[in-house]
């Protein structure tokens, strides 16, 4: 079974498991709040998600906010700290954002919308294939977050009302960065695999992911 790990310098195919190092899950009984497994309604898991992401993240200066419309990152200020903020209250749209984060290099943390450049619905052909460029490795962890979690994911295309591009390769593309992810072959973000640990502490009992977990027929 290939379980997801942090990677040395030289890649290897080591199975062993990762030691958990979050110590904030470990500490988990400071965050009072239900059990994952007693939520029932979305607003009560976002609400869970909220409160355990800025408390797994104090360190980062970094708060993960409800938005009102579309998705967007505010670098931190002197007064206040950086802002996650998702759309319309949606659990998988956070998600998403937070897959986002995690990649981010402090430098672009500096920066509005984490430096990203964004056509909005409506793309050509030609922006649509750059999208995906840059989609593959943030939905790939997204997958993996979701999969924390015991909740379905969905690929996203998100260009309904242009050039729709071609949504099985996309797919194909997610599936084989996931694979890189277990293999070695591409190191995952420190702290996109911080959230999967405390994630898996509180939500799976710490059992961690494993590659078989991961099927490309559990994308169409």
């Amino acid at each position: 079974m290939h379980l997801l790990q942090p990677q040395p310098e030289v890649t290897t195919s080591s199975l062993v498991r990762t030691h958990l190092t979050c110590d904030s899950a470990l500490s988990i009984d400071t965050v009072q709040l239900s059990p994952w497994r007693n939520l029932q309604t979305e607003q009560d898991q976002v609400d869970w998600l909220i409160l355990h992401f800025n408390h797994w993240f104090s360190h980062q200066n970094v708060t993960l906010v409800k938005g009102e419309a579309e998705p967007e990152y505010f670098p931190a200020s002197n007064h206040t700290p950086a802002r996650i903020q998702f759309a319309h209250g949606f659990f998988n749209s956070a998600l998403h954002e937070i897959s986002h984060w995690t990649i981010a290099g402090a430098k672009r943390r500096l920066l509005p919308d984490l430096g990203y450049w964004y056509a909005p619905d409506g793309r050509t052909a030609e922006q649509q294939a750059l999208f995906e460029q840059v989609e593959i490795k943030p939905q790939a962890i997204e997958w993996l977050f979701a999969q924390a979690f015991g909740r379905k994911f969905r690929v996203s295309l998100d260009n309904l009302t242009g050039d729709g591009g071609d949504g099985s390769r996309f797919k194909d593309n997610v599936f084989l960065q996931v694979q890189k992810f277990f293999s070695g072959e591409t190191k995952i973000p420190a702290d996109a695999l911080h959230f999967i640990q405390c994630t898996c502490m509180t939500t799976r009992d710490g059992e961690f992911l494993g590659a078989h977990e991961f099927l490309r027929n559990a994308l169409d």
